[in-house]
């Protein structure tokens, strides 16, 4: 079995997804958190295979979390789930030590498939954002698109 922890800040998101994995056989979802500081907590007593992390949620958005969490030496593979499709958050959370990138519009079988995939220590980006960092590879780093080995990260927290 694969345990996951969902980390979404809205109510509805978390229910849906936990509908979502627990309705597959070698999925089950260990907890759920509503913020970044909730998860810390959450992965620290439940030591969960998979994080489901959202990437903006209040008081400590998903890539500081995720941060926190590799630097904490947790085993957790952690796969970061948001409706923004902004290369920023993809560059800011892979440094984090994110394992994969998935947007929320993905279907249940994409979901499911990456819950897995990163359980199994493999990297996962939805195929949007592939196409796209490849791209910057081959063209380097568009305006406004930040460079290879910048720091920083999505500042703003909340849905």
């Amino acid at each position: 079995m694969i345990s996951v922890l969902i980390a979404d800040d809205q109510d509805l998101v978390r229910e849906g997804l936990r509908m979502l994995l627990e309705a597959e056989p070698d999925l089950v979802v260990a907890g759920e958190a509503a913020d970044g500081s909730q998860t810390l907590a959450q992965a620290r007593q439940l030591d969960p295979d998979v994080i489901l992390m959202d990437v903006r949620m209040p008081v400590m958005n998903g890539i500081e979390a995720t941060t926190r969490l590799v630097q904490a030496g947790s085993r957790a593979r952690i796969l970061m789930l948001t409706t923004f499709n902004l290369d920023e958050y993809v560059y800011h959370a892979l440094k984090a030590g994110a394992s994969g990138f998935l947007l929320k519009h993905a279907t249940r079988d994409q979901l499911t498939g990456a819950v897995r995939a990163v359980a199994a220590g493999e990297a996962l980006l939805a195929p949007a954002i592939t196409r796209r960092l490849i791209e910057d590879f081959c063209n380097g780093p568009a305006p406004g698109r930040p460079a290879a080995g910048s720091a920083g990260g999505p500042q703003r927290t909340g849905a």
